[in-house]
């Protein structure tokens, strides 16, 4: 069983930076893949980027390849987002999963999934 918890979400400007957390329960999460998500209200979830369980390979959706990077710290079972350049089109609520069953990039493939964390981006 893992649970997972999404923090660190806010307001910001255009052009700005924040960082999400994605901190899990469970022992097993370290030997998870884990993926991030965002969604606007009456959306799909789109698929933000993965990383592996050891952290050495990620992969991110070409929205926002080049301004967002996944990294992690299995000793205390969080897994990051860093979010940079920030963009008005990038407000969406963000959530992180754990567990892929195939792709990572189908939102339907994962088993365990955060709250989501409300990420506002102003012009």
């Amino acid at each position: 069983q893992v649970q997972l918890v999404e923090s660190g979400g806010g307001l910001v400007q255009a052009g700005g930076s924040l960082r999400l957390s994605c901190a899990a329960s469970g022992r097993t999460f370290r030997d998870y893949p884990v993926g991030w998500f965002r969604q606007v209200p009456g959306k799909e979830r789109e698929f933000v980027g993965v990383i592996d369980a050891s952290g050495k390979t990620q992969f991110y959706a070409d929205s926002v390849k080049g301004r967002f990077t996944i990294s992690r710290d299995n000793a205390k079972n969080t897994v990051y987002l860093q979010m940079n350049s920030l963009k008005p089109e990038d407000t969406a609520v963000f959530l992180c999963a754990a567990d892929p069953d195939g792709s990572y990039v189908d939102s339907s493939a994962y088993a365990y999934w955060g709250q989501g964390t409300q990420v506002t981006v102003s012009s």
